[in-house]
């Protein structure tokens, strides 16, 4: 077997993983690459022929895993492309969301550098078109949690609950058979245990292999207290100031999630009557998704529901699915919350927000979830007092306030405790979807406190399995 890391090696974005044994190839995600400093990628040709690929397996439905599925279908890929259900209802949504804003990106562009009389390093297109996140469709299969699935005679998979997100999984590859199996276990996204909504994370027995994600290998999750409460705060405060509040969000969890909380903290009494905006087309779709998969949601959850509550629902909220809607936010005068996407602010209508408050003494910006390198939103929480935005440079002069626990990946803590759960050690680790920083203190870690080696491939570093 021959394993490749071509994407997620020493950066977080860009999953993609290619595996193959003697008659089959398996891709273990297509994701897109968001860091600034890497976007080049998402252009360039595949480093593999996609139409030789028998079986894409993709592991949630988040862009980073899943975001350049429409190109490699059209450089050829025609194999299968298994999932969960609601992984392939996401990702249906997420990537015909993601094919508008680039189409909408390339048309913006093209009409802001005829004005300005330049041109950008990519002729003014779009990565990939509506018409071919459609192409896609049909290839999608879906599998559920804990069914092996046969690929080939010596090939099978079984889909294991990741509690990152709705639908999420990590991967267990079996190759080979008669006693001389072999187990590659892709740990996909590992979620946290204890989170509101979903399911822990699995807890797999063994494994002769493990590609492994270190998004927080350097650091445990702050603890900023209760979340309730952190979000209480930052909505008093900004309300006292008559700011807006702007919380660039991902439509999948952290949306749901962020009205969940927003929900219960209406329904206590303890934040002020507001106008709560979901500017999100994709986020309000999830959200429906959200309602129909309930086998998904852990007790708790289920326990809102069978109460007759609702989860995502309270007075005050209202759902901007149309561009005029999106526009007709700015024009409110008092105080407003905002969410809109994207999560690390590299497009969408967040960006227009972004626009409007990042200049505003009295308006913060939130941030809820992890920001990579590279990332508009990183140089935000890092304090760059000065960025660039549609083109020009914005005075930072809103307060940017992050707040803690509302993560979907495991810590430090709970990454070195997932691995630690094997039964049977794995022979090697290879660690990824992490900055390098983060995978190479992970690395260490592990060493450590499990006594096992871990590797921080390269990207389109090539390894064998013997």
């Amino acid at each position: 077997m021959k394993l490749s890391f071509l994407g997620a090696a020493r950066q977080v974005t860009g999953s993609c993983y290619l595996l193959e044994s003697e008659d089959t190839r398996v891709l273990v995600d297509c994701g897109m690459f968001q860091e600034r400093a890497f976007l080049e990628r998402n252009w360039s040709p595949f480093p593999f022929d996609p139409a030789a690929v028998d079986f894409l397996l993709l592991t949630h439905a988040h862009l980073d895993h899943s975001g350049l599925i429409p190109r490699l279908v059209g450089a050829g890929f025609h194999g299968q492309i298994l999932t969960t259900a609601a992984s392939q209802e996401l990702t249906d949504i997420i990537l015909a969301d993601a094919a508008k804003i680039q189409e909408e990106d390339a048309a913006y562009k093209k009409k802001r550098h005829a004005r300005e009389g330049r041109s950008g390093p990519h002729p003014e297109v779009p990565l990939y078109t509506a018409r071919d996140a459609q192409d896609a469709r049909p290839l999608f299969r879906s599998v559920r949690y804990r069914d092996a699935v046969r690929l080939a005679p010596q090939l099978h998979v079984t889909y294991h609950d990741a509690g990152h997100i709705l639908g999420s999984a990590m991967l267990e590859v079996q190759v080979g058979g008669d006693g001389a199996s072999r187990t590659v276990v892709f740990s996909g996204d590992i979620g946290q245990r204890d989170k509101p909504m979903l399911h822990d994370p699995s807890v797999l027995s063994s494994a002769d292999y493990v590609v492994m994600e270190s998004t927080y290998g350097d650091r445990d999750h702050k603890d900023g207290g209760d979340v309730e409460e952190q979000l209480a705060e930052v909505i008093d405060s900004t309300i006292a100031t008559g700011g807006n509040l702007v919380i660039p969000t991902f439509a999948v969890e952290r949306a749901q999630e962020l009205m969940y909380h927003i929900s219960r903290l209406v329904g206590a009494g303890r934040v002020p009557h507001v106008m709560v905006f979901l500017d999100s087309p994709m986020a309000i779709d999830v959200t429906e998704v959200f309602r129909r998969y309930r086998d998904c949601l852990d007790d708790d959850a289920l326990g809102v529901l069978e109460a007759g509550e609702a989860l995502f629902q309270f007075g005050g909220l209202h759902l901007a699915r149309s561009t005029s809607d999106s526009k007709a936010i700015n024009r409110i005068r008092g105080s407003c919350i905002i969410l809109a996407g994207s999560g690390m602010c590299t497009g969408g209508r967040i960006k227009h927000h972004l626009v409007n408050n990042i200049s505003r003494e009295e308006s913060t910006i939130l941030f809820v979830g992890y920001q990579a390198y590279g990332t508009l939103g990183r140089e935000l929480v890092d304090g760059k007092k000065l960025v660039r935005i549609h083109g020009a440079q914005r005075n930072v002069k809103a307060k940017i306030s992050q707040i803690y626990g509302l993560s979907a990946h495991a810590d430090r803590g709970g990454l070195l405790d997932w691995l630690g759960g094997f039964g049977k050690s794995p022979s090697r680790v290879f660690l990824t979807h992490g900055e390098a920083s983060a995978a190479d203190a992970l690395a260490a870690a592990i060493q450590q406190r499990l006594g096992l080696v871990a590797e921080v491939p390269e990207y389109r570093q090539t390894v064998e399995l013997s």
